[in-house]
């Protein structure tokens, strides 16, 4: 009885453990910018790298944006901006341990950070 009164709690303990991997939050993604040395339209152009850190897949992710311009063109699927928060991805997956990237281009850079997303682990 013992036993397997014993071997109860370690499927519990592993089952908390094993949700524990799959938290992510907003403050977990990381953003990387700097410049590509180019220009277009006589504004520099930057590199935007959005790294997802964690072990689960992260989609949906919104982003503060505030101030965002950019003379480069860039396709709704990688970024929507809807007044100061950007979609990234278009609402789809950045996957676990990847990252994402995109280029824009303005006279300086602006603070991204991630203010929400959904978290889908496997």
């Amino acid at each position: 009885m013992a036993t397997i009164l014993n071997f109860l709690v370690a499927i519990l303990f592993l089952s908390f453990i094993s949700r524990g991997y799959c938290q992510c939050s907003a403050s977990d993604i990381s953003v990387t910018e700097f410049r590509t040395g180019f220009t277009v339209q006589n504004k520099l152009q930057w590199r935007v790298i959005i790294q997802n850190p964690c072990r689960c897949d992260v989609w949906n992710l919104t982003m503060n944006c505030a101030g965002f311009q950019s003379a480069q063109k860039i396709d709704p699927s990688v970024l929507s901006k809807s007044g100061d928060y950007c979609l990234i991805n278009g609402g789809k997956p950045i996957f676990a341990s990847s990252s994402f990237s995109f280029n824009y281009a303005w006279d300086t850079t602006i603070t991204w950070d991630a203010v929400s997303l959904n978290v889908a682990c496997s």
